[in-house]
């Protein structure tokens, strides 16, 4: 095997070990508190732009997925938009993140789970501020040696994980670029959507697990593609139609 691709591998299992020692604590938590959410009537709201935006797909209208998790998306922090660098432009613009938030159903009570790795740009933390001053619940997946050594693009000078109520680490390099090539200064090998996927994982069935112990049938998603998945996901549906906003 290629050298290179062989490092990349044992990254990524590195990250993952160090994601399930150092921040298992905190997954549980979060998945407490989306269990006790869940419990109260709450909604949950996920977001992140451009590449981190894949965790929001992926924690949403999936099998084995929790019915109840809502993303909040804009077309131009998305890399189907023309040209794609409009995303970087984009998630610079500030109040942006706070008009996205205003134009959801998001209220007090409800969660906000924010993902970006640098966490230094306008959107997220402009999110982050308008969900505590709405009294939301903020937890952020970050990066935190990339985000502890670059500035703040918001005027508060601060970047998401001096925002969040609780911060899980996604463990990453610098950069997110996990192997370098010989003679080539700028690293390749991104690990955040890897290792943020897991977590958000992690997180659904930490979440599941919640709620069995609080006495409820966790609102998880059948494949639409078994016999019987279409009517089982419906009465998901219509059961949570108050806090599923996707539909």
């Amino acid at each position: 095997m290629n050298q290179y691709l062989a490092k990349y591998h044992e990254e990524i299992q590195r990250i993952q070990k160090n994601v399930m020692e150092q921040e298992i604590g905190k997954i549980e938590e979060v998945g407490g508190l989306f269990a006790k959410t869940v419990q109260e009537g709450g909604a949950i709201f996920v977001f992140g732009a451009s590449h981190a935006g894949i965790i929001a797909e992926e924690m949403f209208y999936r099998t084995g997925g929790l019915a109840v998790i809502n993303p909040l998306f804009s077309p131009t922090l998305m890399l189907n938009t023309r040209p794609a660098t409009l995303t970087s432009q984009m998630e610079r613009l500030l109040g942006f993140g706070a008009t996205l938030l205003d134009t959801s159903p998001a209220k007090k009570g409800d969660v906000l789970l924010l993902h970006s790795v640098s966490g230094r740009n306008a959107v997220s933390i402009d999110m982050a501020i308008r969900a505590k001053e709405l009294g939301m619940h903020v937890v952020a997946i970050t990066n935190l040696t990339y985000s502890k050594q670059v500035t703040s693009r918001h005027p508060s000078g601060k970047n998401l994980y001096q925002l969040a109520d609780i911060v899980i680490d996604n463990h990453g390099d610098f950069e997110d670029s996990s192997v370098k090539l010989d003679n080539i200064a700028q690293g390749i090998g991104p690990t955040s959507s890897v290792v943020g996927c897991m977590i958000a994982n992690l997180i659904v069935i930490a979440t599941a697990a919640g709620l069995v112990e609080l006495g409820m049938a966790p609102p998880i998603f059948h494949s639409a593609n078994v016999d019987g998945g279409d009517s089982y996901n419906a009465k998901l549906f219509e059961q949570y139609k108050d806090r599923i906003h996707y539909m």
